[in-house]
């Protein structure tokens, strides 16, 4: 019988971990701000012992991250770090650097090791050698075809894997980039990458006389010429680089979205499927957990019924670069990389949540401006229904202040009263507990519902013609 899969999610704070919690994740990672690869995590020690406790009650598996490349300066940190980690007891720590991994085996043995996808696992070979390490469990890379992965499986049968699922795709092995190290001083290997492949990048002409001059892209001339790269030991081998008036995106990757191949790697018994995004929203967080929560309980009742394209519109409401399969089907192809644009497109934006219930009032906190007559539709956790709410005017939390429109802010909070419902409170209660997020529809020009389209389009036709 093949072992159930888990839903893993990323904790980039205290509400993130407890909204992947309430949306379906089986379990969450996070890290402190130093030592680890969550350079940007907001975690506070106590949070984060809050969050492990909030975990535990809901039966759920946290992993910290202590998966940082080493330098000397490291070094001296380790003991003291190791000793928090000993203290948290979570369910697993995952580790890169082998010296890393080292030390917490001989002065934590009772912490479970987990080999992050900073170590770049790409092949059984190396499952096998961080199993003889003692590992628990190994992540694979990103770069990981399906094919190896059922190989790996087979080959490595004693020892948890886990695979990407979902989330940003890195140019690199990884992480293992330095291009944000020379242009922004800051290190993806050190968990402070500036993401400068999805800079755009202009093309100029630097003249006889030493002066550069920019080249101009404009209506008239932009359908004249194109732009090729021909690298020296490639002769008549042409690279085309794509600019309009924006840029040029020449190491744009889409997204990851392995939701049409989400059967075929249930069938192998892959142990943990992992969801990218520690710096995403709270919306993001519940739209990706409560949708592949049900597709992977949908699949594990009914596999020969399942469809993934149920599922796919949930995934085009966030914002996202596009979604490409990456590495999953072997060679990528042409639509993996996004060269128009950098920007992520959506059609829904995050609208706000609901951080606390005040007696009989629903404490509402606003993440975008929401005008008197619009609708808002609140996610229900543990179903893919949703509850749609019009409000006409908004009551400040604090002040009481009534406005006909209300914008995000410092913690800009309105306040829901019972009667704004069409359902009875105790239902409402039950179905919009404390975390339930909220999204609205999100208003595009034309250019950018049509580039929308064609996205979503090129997904669905890479995924029905090349279906294994």
């Amino acid at each position: 019988m093949l072992p159930r899969a888990e839903l893993l999610l990323p904790a980039g704070s205290l509400v993130k971990l407890k909204t992947a919690v309430l949306y379906g994740a089986d379990a969450v990672y996070a890290g402190t701000p130093d030592m680890c690869l969550r350079a940007q995590s907001k975690f506070s020690l106590p949070e984060l012992e809050e969050g492990i406790s909030f975990a535990r009650r809901h039966d759920k598996k946290i992993y910290l991250t202590l998966n940082l490349f080493m330098h000397n300066r490291d070094v001296e940190k380790l003991p003291a770090f190791v000793e928090t980690l000993r203290q948290l007891q979570p369910d697993g720590v995952l580790v890169a650097d082998p010296g890393v991994f080292q030390f917490v085996k001989e002065h934590a043995p009772e912490l479970n090791l987990f080999v992050s996808t900073q170590a770049n696992v790409c092949s059984w070979q190396a499952v096998k050698f961080w199993q003889t390490q003692g590992a628990k469990l190994c992540v694979l890379g990103r770069e990981v075809t399906f094919e190896e992965v059922k190989e790996i499986r087979q080959k490595c049968p004693d020892i948890l894997l886990e695979t990407f699922m979902h989330g940003a795709m890195c140019m690199s092995y990884s992480g293992r980039c330095l291009i944000s190290n020379y242009l922004a001083d800051r290190s993806a290997n050190q968990g402070k990458c500036a993401h400068c492949c999805r800079w755009h990048y202009k093309l100029h002409l630097r003249l006889k006389d030493g002066s550069i001059k920019e080249l101009e892209i404009n209506d008239q001339n932009k359908d004249a010429f194109e732009f090729l790269l021909e690298e020296e030991f490639r002769p008549g081998e042409y690279f085309e680089i794509v600019e309009d008036e924006h840029g040029g995106y020449i190491l744009n990757s889409k997204d990851m979205c392995l939701l049409p191949r989400l059967n075929d790697l249930l069938k192998t018994g892959i142990d943990s499927l992992k969801v990218e995004g520690r710096n995403k929203t709270e919306y993001y967080a519940a739209v990706v957990a409560r949708a592949y929560r049900s597709a992977i309980d949908d699949w594990y009742q009914n596999p020969d019924g399942w469809d993934w394209r149920r599922y796919m519109g949930e995934f085009d409401t966030l914002q996202n670069r596009g979604y490409c399969l990456g590495f999953h089907d072997g060679k990528l192809t042409n639509i993996s990389q996004n060269y128009e644009y950098t920007r992520t497109l959506g059609d829904w934006l995050f609208a706000g949540s609901i951080v606390e219930w005040d007696g009989d009032d629903a404490v509402f906190e606003i993440r975008n401006y929401i005008n008197g007559g619009e609708f808002i539709e609140f996610l229900l956790p543990g179903t893919l229904e949703n509850l749609r709410l019009t409000l006409n005017e908004f009551e400040d939390a604090e002040s009481g202040e009534i406005t006909p429109r209300v914008s995000a802010g410092q913690g800009k909070k309105i306040r829901l009263r019972p009667q704004v419902w069409d359902r009875p409170l105790d239902e409402i209660k039950r179905l919009l507990p404390q975390y339930t997020v909220a999204r609205k529809p999100a208003t595009l020009p034309t250019q950018n519902q049509d580039q929308l389209a064609h996205k979503k389009a090129e997904f669905a036709q890479l995924c029905l013609s090349r279906k294994l």
